[in-house]
């Protein structure tokens, strides 16, 4: 059966209301990816309740979509606000891309199950360390040469990026902390660089999908304009509330990841 004939047994089941379900379930993605990353949590789980006869493989392929379109916009946004080193983003994106990109291949030929349990233990430590130390990320603090921040920057786009294409709930978040710890960076800076990369990574997965024709285009535009505005809105508000807010719900959507992996390890 081509693609294209497994689409319409599934866009028969879909309504106008579904659409709508999904769109706004999108615009409040769009809206925490726009923060703090995570936005994947809460499109994926959507998609499958509000379609049950879709595929995984199609639900996440579809969600690719406006993942990328709330995410660019957001990287958009802060790079309109915020002053970035292009000399750190340039070669962060493009590891970025290429680390996603093997991450997600490598997904369509063996299960990330294994990955799981570390994970587990990964947050757990980062979701206790960021509530005891009330001081990180709430200033940058480490003095790199141009040269370091570089080699950091891409040595961290290297691991993250290919999680987000392997794995993929909490990339963005993963990225932020990271540009937190690694380069020193407070919790806005950081999620302004974390934009940025994690566009270029979602952008290789959505590459990827498409090719392998595993993108619903009716459930995925509707879906991409509510992440657009979810993420226009995200950005702007956490650029108006500032450092603390970005690290308290870096926090928060932290703990969700957290619960997440916990249940996919001991319950699923």
């Amino acid at each position: 059966m081509s693609p294209k004939c497994a689409i319409l047994p599934l866009l028969m089941d879909v309504s106008i209301y579904t659409i709508v379900f999904l769109a706004f379930m999108a615009f409040i993605a769009g809206f925490v990816d726009a923060i703090v990353g995570g936005g994947g949590l809460i499109m994926v789980p959507s998609v499958l309740v509000a379609v049950p006869s879709a595929q995984v493989s199609q639900a996440i392929g579809t969600t690719k979509i406006p993942a990328l379109s709330g995410i660019s916009m957001a990287a958009y946004q802060y790079a309109c606000k915020i002053k970035l080193n292009w000399y750190i983003v340039l070669p962060s994106c493009l590891v970025a891309f290429l680390a996603s990109f093997t991450g997600s291949w490598l997904l369509t030929q063996v299960s990330n199950d294994f990955m799981k349990p570390f994970l587990l233990l990964v947050l757990s430590l980062v979701a206790v360390y960021t509530y005891i130390r009330k001081d990180f990320g709430q200033h940058t603090d480490k003095a790199h040469s141009e040269k370091q921040k570089i080699q950091y920057a891409c040595l961290l786009t290297l691991f993250v990026g290919f999680y987000d294409g392997f794995i993929g709930p909490g990339g963005g978040s993963f990225y932020l902390m990271a540009f937190v710890v690694l380069l020193g960076f407070n919790f806005l800076q950081a999620s302004a660089y974390a934009k940025m990369a994690n566009a270029s990574s979602n952008f290789a997965s959505v590459i990827l999908f498409v090719t392998k024709s595993k993108v619903v285009w009716p459930i995925a535009i509707p879906m991409a304009i509510g992440a657009i505005m979810g993420s226009l809105l995200g950005s702007r508000y956490a650029m108006a509330k500032g450092n603390a807010f970005v690290r308290k719900f870096f926090l928060v959507v932290v703990c969700v990841v957290l619960l997440r992996f916990a249940y996919d390890v001991f319950w699923k």
